[in-house]
């Protein structure tokens, strides 16, 4: 049995209030490691490329405030697919 089993196996057994508490520690705990990721890919560069080609994109006349403020460009969502 992986660990991953295990623990799939220990969250199963929890009560209801149990179940509550750790998914709310379980969304605090992956909020944390996404944001640690995202600031350790900014510092190394990997999002520089991103950001350089929206601020062209944007200088550009290719961005349009009514897609950002509706969650972004219909085109990245389908590239993204």
């Amino acid at each position: 049995m992986s660990r991953v089993e295990h623990i799939e196996g220990q969250v199963k057994s929890l009560g209801l209030d149990e179940l509550k508490d750790f998914r709310d520690w379980f969304a605090r705990f992956d909020a944390e490691a996404w944001d640690d990721q995202i600031e350790a890919d900014a510092k190394n560069g990997k999002l520089r490329s991103l950001a350089e080609r929206a601020l062209r994109d944007h200088e550009s006349g290719r961005s349009d405030p009514a897609r950002q403020a509706s969650g972004g460009c219909a085109r990245t969502k389908t590239a993204m697919r």
